[in-house]
């Protein structure tokens, strides 16, 4: 068993894969495989990582599926991963030189305590700036999602890397017919059972591209407004959700809703915290409104469900 799965979900991303595999070579620690879940491309990319195998300079796995979402593609590396943890690295991005030497050091530090489900650093922009707004006021900082946007205010986009087997208690829905699901419906419910140990250190190099999932953010929700229903929906009654972050889930679960063509009784019942939920539904049906002439979204704004 390796210590470290570097799993890779991509669609499309042959041009890009490059970057991330020389990082991968670049690596000032060995113990990791790297596991492709291959999303139905219909470019090269099966030649590229068959080029990369052969090389024979790291382990590979690589299975390829049909097109089924970035969800999907990871509950499918979670049943195929051998490693203790779990770093979900994206086909655009890449990783810098002793990313996962400190990773491997961190983890150390929290080792067979059952509270903890992963550790989190940050994600820099090519240039080495961290993405987002701001950073915790210490080095060491243990929390969970909900705890670290409300308590402390950092919204910036983190690179999570999980224990295996408790992620394995937490794959995605499942919903037919849809495709996008924010993988902060995971997060989420993690925030019930575990925590995370954040540190202050990028160990990710990630650039949006035009196109990507990130970029279409506001479009995939309305697209699968189902899956965006239930996050918001679940935010709405997590009981680690302190009342302002209810409202602004309430709010939001009314923005996707109405792109379900479901009755507002049935809704209603589906998102339950009445009368919050009558109350902010206007607000909720604006967003949907404004959404409908242009649901483009500014990509240096998002990312605080990370």
């Amino acid at each position: 068993m390796k210590l470290i799965t570097v799993f890779t979900p991509t669609y499309n991303r042959e041009k890009e894969l490059s970057k991330l595999y020389e990082s991968l070579l670049r690596q000032t620690f060995s113990d990791f495989e790297w596991l492709i879940v291959d999303d139905g491309s219909t470019d090269d990319t099966s030649l590229l990582i068959k080029q990369c195998i052969d090389d024979g300079k790291i382990s590979i796995k690589y299975h390829k599926t049909n097109n089924g979402g970035k969800h999907r593609a990871i509950n499918k590396g979670l049943d195929l991963a051998e490693g203790e943890l779990f770093f979900i690295v994206d086909s655009d991005d890449y990783l810098p030189d002793n990313s996962l030497e400190i990773i491997e050091d961190q983890y150390k530090s929290i080792k067979g305590d059952d509270s903890f489900i992963g550790v989190v650093g940050y994600r820099a922009s090519p240039k080495g700036n961290i993405i987002g707004n701001k950073q915790f006021p210490t080095f060491i900082t243990d929390s969970n999602l909900i705890e670290r946007r409300e308590k402390f205010g950092v919204i910036a986009d983190m690179a999570k890397v999980l224990i295996t087997e408790k992620f394995r208690e937490f794959h995605f829905p499942d919903i037919d017919g849809e495709k996008f699901v924010a993988e902060s419906i995971v997060w989420n419910r993690m925030a019930m059972k575990y925590k995370f140990r954040y540190f202050n250190e990028a160990i990710y190099i990630t650039e949006y591209l035009e196109g990507g999932l990130s970029y279409n953010s506001i479009r995939n929700r309305r697209k699968n407004a189902k899956y965006a229903t239930l996050l918001y929906k679940e935010l709405a009654n997590n009981s680690k959700s302190p009342l302002k972050l209810k409202i602004k889930s309430i709010i939001n679960y009314w923005r996707f809703a109405f792109c379900k063509n479901e009755s507002i009784f049935k809704l209603l019942k589906e998102v339950g915290v009445f009368p919050l939920s009558l109350i902010f539904l206007p607000f909720g049906f604006g967003l949907y409104l404004r959404d409908s002439f242009s649901n483009d979204i500014n990509i240096k704004k998002l990312n605080n469900e990370r």
